[in-house]
């Protein structure tokens, strides 16, 4: 029963391996094959044997994004024989004392993170390049031993003292080799089920369990709530792009391990694609590069000097099935690698945003990579025991482990409660629309175009509208004409300075409207896209005293309050005036700082705030009034839509 893993630990140098635990599962898997090197993801041979692949970060220029070159393969083990052990019986098989890694040091100094962090910030966030931005640094060390034997020791480590990894394993391949415990579904694809699972925000204890109270004051953190919607609205995005239907959130819930506690989400939706099309279309996790997307990738490579390897990519496995293959790609965090020198590498990165502390970053990359180090005999372990289990993980309840005694239990079970109405808050100025089943409205008999500014939140736009019975399609800045014949063009959010005529992206939108414009034909004007038709309308545009990222507020939009998700570090002012000083468009504004919030004329809408985003409770029914307003009102077939009153929070 046991003969694979007994092979593999009876030679210094094994053949090419693999064994994974996943999340929950009482058996890990053993298996072993043939290594295959290809150049896309497209080319992963899914020919009936199932195959573990290692995707570079690199791989994320399929998508047209940025990224330091090194040439780091897209590893494929095609798997030729597996076995399945319990868990138990496995660590006792594995090496009981494993390696140490020596002469432990850091790529870039916590006074230099700190530093880049603070740049970060004030020359990119402040800069509206983007919500937030995932910067890593690396710790590095040396081993002089068998790469295969000191992953499966270090894996045992990681078996018997980590706790609520979604994926615990070890990869061993010529050159390449690499152990983990990494939190963080990225995507998976299961009978046409596409889910992904946003991890975000982080509470650090790395002496041992917190307690509740502690776990109360981190779920009050304003960061780190904001930390987490932001990336469910980057994977939203994705999720739109994959499944017809979009995404549904579920949650949130606590996801506990050793030293660590995050909040995450859990995205389902439903796809007909082939599993790499799931997995180009989606990469990589904002949790670990940053949003929007293309721009964060650019962000990075400003920023890290070095290229990044497997850190942000993932382990994709695909499983072959009666009408053709599952995958289940975890994200690589959390993750050591070797190479064939023995040189050892565990990239860690925390997230940026406009209120992050460059002392707490530089303390979470430290966290982070606690629990690898650990495991890698880098650092102690600490002194206080970890938590047997992981209550409070994807789709089982929060709380503390359950103790004896009446008292006892009804105080653990009202601490339980208390975390579970914290977390189930957290819904409460949330976009139902993402939550509840996404059945379209009856057709309007309208055509859309939808130009994508450099932001993926288009095609969170594009669902919407197509719910509401428009059909909706999007084209990039760049191939946009500009005598499109939809009924409706929609200018789309982007990141960077709308002011800026010399990019030629925002040049781009300006000539692009001002040809609608002057068409006469409807057109809406979202966020940045808004930003540029009130330059074109005569408005100065200006930064905000600090960048609104990732915040909701509630605003007066023409005789109608509407809480809406913000994400913009500049605006348009408009200090007592009710029409612009060209194009004579009403004017939305608020009455103490003067900053537009919308335009509207004959044919004309815009909005700053994002109508699509998760934070907008309210957009779906403002999108809908635009339209009526824009197209008309739609067909007296159509059913209002009624929304429920929150997002509710579900058990998994």
């Amino acid at each position: 029963m046991t003969r694979l893993l007994a092979a593999l630990l009876a030679t210094a140098d094994p053949v090419p391996f693999a064994v994974v635990r996943r999340e929950h599962e009482q058996r890990l898997d053993v298996l072993v094959g043939d290594v295959v090197d290809v150049d896309r993801l497209a080319d992963i041979p899914l020919d009936g044997a199932e195959v573990l692949a290692l995707v570079p970060f690199r791989q994320v220029r399929e998508r047209g994004f940025v990224a330091h070159d090194d040439g780091a393969p897209l590893r494929c083990l095609v798997v030729r024989d597996r076995e399945s052990i319990d868990v138990d019986e496995a660590i006792g098989m594995l090496p009981e004392h494993p390696l140490a890694v020596d002469g432990l040091d850091v790529d870039v100094s916590d006074a230099e993170y700190a530093a880049r962090v603070r740049r970060v910030i004030d020359e990119e966030i402040g800069r509206g390049e983007g919500a937030n931005f995932v910067i890593r640094r690396e710790f590095t060390g040396g081993i002089d031993a068998p790469a295969g034997r000191a992953v499966l020791g270090w894996l045992r480590s990681l078996l018997e003292h980590e706790i609520g990894a979604y994926w615990t394993f070890a990869v061993h391949t010529p050159g390449l080799s690499a152990v983990g415990a990494t939190p963080e579904r990225h995507v998976s694809s299961i009978d046409g089920l596409v889910s992904m699972n946003p991890i975000s925000g982080t509470f650090r204890h790395l002496d041992g369990p917190p307690d509740d109270d502690e776990l109360v004051t981190f779920l009050g953190d304003v960061k780190e709530r904001e930390e987490l919607v932001m990336v469910v609205d980057e994977e939203l995005k994705m999720m739109s792009a994959v499944c017809p239907t979009g995404g549904r959130i579920r949650g949130p819930f606590l996801k506990r391990m050793s030293r660590l506690t995050h909040t995450e989400y859990l995205l389902e939706g439903r796809s007909d694609l082939d599993p790499r099309e799931v997995l180009r279309r989606t990469m990589f996790a904002p949790t670990v590069t940053g949003s929007p997307m293309g721009n964060a990738c650019t962000v990075i490579a400003r920023h890290e000097s070095t290229p990044r390897g497997y850190y942000a990519g993932v382990l994709a496995r695909f499983t072959p099935t009666a009408g053709g293959y599952d995958l289940d790609a975890p994200i690589l965090i959390r993750t050591a690698y070797v190479d064939g020198a023995g040189r050892v590498r565990v990239p860690v990165g925390a997230t940026l945003v406009r209120h992050s502390d460059p002392a707490g970053e530089v303390a979470e990359t430290h966290a982070k990579a606690a629990g690898v180090l650990t495991a890698l005999g880098a650092i102690p372990r600490p002194t206080a025991p970890a938590a047997s289990a992981a209550p409070g993980a994807s789709g089982t309840p929060a709380g503390g482990t359950v103790q004896r005694g009446t008292v006892q239990r009804g105080t653990v079970q009202r601490e339980r409660e208390r975390i579970a109405t914290l977390l189930d808050s957290r819904n409460d100025h949330l976009a139902a629309f993402w939550g509840t089943p996404q059945a379209s409205h009856p057709s309007r008999g309208a055509t859309a175009l939808v130009i994508d500014a450099g932001d993926d939140f288009t095609t969170m736009l594009a669902h919407q509208l197509r719910h509401l019975g428009v059909e909706a399609r999007v084209v990039p800045w760049n191939e946009a004409e500009p005598a499109a014949s939809d009924d409706l063009v929609v200018f789309g959010p982007g990141p960077g300075d709308p002011r800026d005529e010399s990019d030629a992206r925002i040049a781009r939108l300006r000539e692009l409207m001002a040809a609608r414009l002057a068409s006469g034909a409807p057109l809406l004007a979202v966020c940045l896209s808004h930003q540029v038709l009130a330059t074109l309308a005569g408005l100065p545009l200006a930064p905000l005293p600090a960048p609104r990222q990732g915040v909701q507020l509630t605003v007066e939009l023409f005789g109608e309050r509407a809480a809406i998700g913000f994400y913009n570090t500049f605006t348009a002012s408009a200090a007592n005036r009710s029409l612009t000083p060209r194009l004579s468009l009403e004017v939305a504004a608020d009455a103490a700082t003067g900053f537009v919030h919308a335009l509207r004329g004959p044919s004309v809408a815009s909005v700053q705030g994002h109508l699509e985003s998760v934070l907008s409770p309210d957009g779906l029914r403002t999108l809908e009034r635009m339209l009526d307003e824009l197209l008309g009102a739609a067909s007296p077939a159509a059913e209002p839509i009624h929304q429920p009153k929150k997002l509710v929070a579900q058990a998994g």
